[in-house]
């Protein structure tokens, strides 16, 4: 008797356990053909559902079960409740192969410590129910993550892109799709997990094979010609064929498309908030790209380009995501504190304590250097085995405008490489061939945001860089890391206004950190109540607005035109004209359509900013523009309201707007 009853316990048991490894997990395709292709993951005999189960995606496969890349709940399927379900999700190729697993999460065992950037919490992974078999791609060493920059001389272009290997790879390329006549071989480079100097990039978490990084040189252009090519060789595989137009020295147009803090959507929950607005910043980047024709153009993106922040397969994310319009146009960066922070970096003076922390994630710089590769040789060393950081300053031409990059992350004080180089090269612009000069830098040096810990650092940028900028007669200056826009009048030392040529001239200063993060310091509180924005705003801020977006320039030798495009429709919603003579003519319109720059010539709510003396100019602008301040009104009303869920989607053409928060 007592055999018997020990069998059918044992029966029992074995019942059990097979009931709860009945759980099972597949795919479909087996094999992926390129990044961003789709996977179908299917389960079945999840016993017991729970809202707190939940679908974990890995690369490589053999990731501890706490290592995942991504995460979905399974009750993101609509059948979920039945123990069976589907998911359907892009993939990135990270050169590995993927795996799938169930987990069973309980309420008991969240863990308060464990957050995500929402503060949710992340799922535990003790109660494994299934795994599947591997994803691949056809070719994991293959060619991809194509973007383009211009070099130091106009008839050449430079593609770069990832692959597996550091193999030879070669650029070919022509006027003709079909016929790629011309071959340009790359160089390769890659970074190690020991180059990394902090957590959790140089963690097993954040850590995944970044690949090699390659850069070829397509050289001796044809000015304003369309040419084709394609990246990769023989054995490892080539690239789709893409094209561009290359650089026009005789043309007096310039194209830019301008905006900072993008960063890059993920098809899935991950360690840290991704951002899903860079999705339509894309979107209609593309569309005024191919609006152009044959017109040359580039993108400028000043600073927190991935917000990877140690987290390796986010770059590639990234990289994927900006293909389409990187692989049209040159995509040119700065350094923001997103790619570079960390407590034991070189340059930290006194002054700075509060203001340079870990915001890098550990990356100190090193995938920013090595991704990317811009015009000149600025480098400035780490101080450990790692590569010293690059792209920290440069200049070129484009058409009517000379364009100048520096770094807020590293030394800009007099004395300093990166003050000789801005200073050397305002004081050699040439007005006669580009009349027009933009200066980009991620940190600003004005805001009415009530971003307190770069306090100092813009005192500092105002008492030894604005100098230059004043001095040398610069036409606009662009700045990141607020993440909303804010357009400001000709400004020196807080006050509206322009001095004659003989002594310099006042930067039209632009906040454009819009791009897609949507973590945001409110406007300046007021002082007996915080919670709400000053209003109406400080005279020197003429336009602001929490709308996800980004700047499109258009400039001629007469005329240089700042339009802020608006991602719920694709509009533009503020402009500014600056004339080659000094005048500014300053407003917003809803009305204008994509490159319809002299649309402004009839607007009924501009207003004409000239350069006569150094009486301030902003009370009669103020004055005698209701419109154009009922518009800012709407714009920090839109600005100041919290965005309550990462999830939550616009509808129609509704407004979307940016979370407030004290993270930059």
């Amino acid at each position: 008797m007592m055999l018997r009853s020990i069998f059918l316990i044992f029966s029992l048991l074995v019942h059990v356990s097979g009931a709860a490894a009945a759980a099972t997990i597949s795919f479909t395709p087996t094999t992926l053909n390129k990044s961003g292709d789709s996977v179908r993951v299917e389960w079945t005999n999840v016993d017991s559902p729970s809202e707190l189960d939940w679908l974990g995606i890995y690369s490589p496969p053999n990731s501890p079960n706490h290592h995942f890349i991504g995460y979905f709940f399974l009750s993101s399927s609509p059948t979920w409740k039945s123990g069976a379900g589907n998911l359907s999700f892009s993939v990135i190729n990270l050169r590995q192969p993927y795996q799938f697993r169930i987990f069973r999460w309980t309420e008991n065992e969240i863990d308060p410590t464990k957050m995500d950037h929402d503060k949710n919490p992340l799922p535990r992974s003790k109660h494994l129910l299934a795994k599947s078999g591997e994803l691949r791609f056809a070719n994991l060493d293959g060619p991809e993550q194509v973007h383009l920059a211009f070099t130091d001389r106009p008839d050449e272009m430079r593609v770069s892109f990832v692959a597996g290997d550091g193999g030879k790879r070669f650029v070919k390329y022509g006027e003709k799709e079909e016929e790629l006549t011309e071959m340009a071989e790359t160089t390769a480079a890659r970074y190690e997990r020991e180059d990394m100097c902090d957590s959790p990039a140089n963690d097993s978490v954040g850590w995944r094979d970044p690949g090699f990084s390659h850069h070829g040189v397509m050289t001796n252009l044809k000015k304003g010609v369309r040419y084709y090519y394609k990246v990769g060789s023989d054995s490892g595989g080539w690239s789709p064929t893409y094209n561009f137009v290359s650089r026009n020295e005789d043309s007096d147009e310039t194209f830019a498309f301008l905006f900072g803090d993008m960063g890059t959507a993920t098809p899935y929950n991950t360690f840290i908030r991704t951002q899903d607005e860079s999705a339509s910043t894309i979107k209609w980047i593309l569309r005024d790209i191919e609006a152009l024709g044959d017109k040359p153009a580039f993108i400028s993106h000043i600073g927190d380009i991935s917000y990877a922040r140690g987290y390796s397969w986010i770059w590639d994310n990234f990289f994927n995501q900006i293909e389409p319009v990187a692989s049209k146009v040159a995509y040119h960066v700065c350094i923001g504190n997103h790619e570079y922070d960390w407590p034991l970096q070189p340059w930290k003076p006194d002054w700075a304590a509060g203001v340079y922390g870990k915001d890098g994630g550990g990356e100190c710089g090193v995938p920013y250097s090595l991704k990317f590769k811009m015009p000149g040789n600025s480098s400035f060393s780490t101080g450990t085995r790692a590569p010293p950081t690059q792209n920290l300053y440069y200049s070129f031409d484009m058409g009517s405008v000379h364009f100048v990059y520096f770094s807020t992350e590293t030394n800009f004080l007099p004395g300093s490489d990166q003050y000789n180089f801005l200073k050397h090269d305002l004081e050699n612009v040439s007005r006669k061939k580009t009349p027009f000069v933009v200066v980009q830098g991620h940190r600003p040096m004005y805001t009415t945001s009530n971003e307190i810990r770069d306090a100092l650092i813009r005192e500092q940028m105002m008492k030894h860089l604005e100098p230059l900028l004043v001095k040398n007669n610069v036409t606009l200056a662009l700045w990141g890391h607020v993440h909303m826009y804010e357009r400001f009048c000709p400004l020196n030392n807080f006050t509206c206004g322009e001095l004659n040529d003989k002594q310099g001239g006042y930067p039209v200063h632009a906040v454009i950190g819009m791009a897609g993060q949507d973590w945001q310091p409110i406007w300046e509180p007021r002082p007996k109540h915080p919670d709400m924005p000053v209003f109406p705003q400080p005279e020197m801020s003429l336009y602001r607005g929490g709308e996800f977006g980004y700047t499109r320039l258009v400039a001629t030798k007469e005329k240089l035109t700042l339009s802020y495009i608006g991602n719920h429709d694709g509009e533009v919603h503020d402009m500014v004209e600056i004339m080659a003579t000094g005048e500014a003519i300053s407003g917003s319109d809803g009305d204008g359509p994509a490159f319809c720059s002299d649309k402004s010539e009839s607007g009924n709510n501009k207003a004409e900013v000239k350069s006569e003396g150094k009486e301030p100019i902003l009370p009669q602008l103020v004055k005698g523009g209701s419109i154009l301040l009922l518009g800012a009104f709407v714009g920090y009303i839109i600005g100041f309201v919290s965005r309550s869920k990462k999830d939550a989607k616009p509808s129609g053409n509704s407004w979307l707007p940016v979370k407030t928060t004290e993270e930059s």
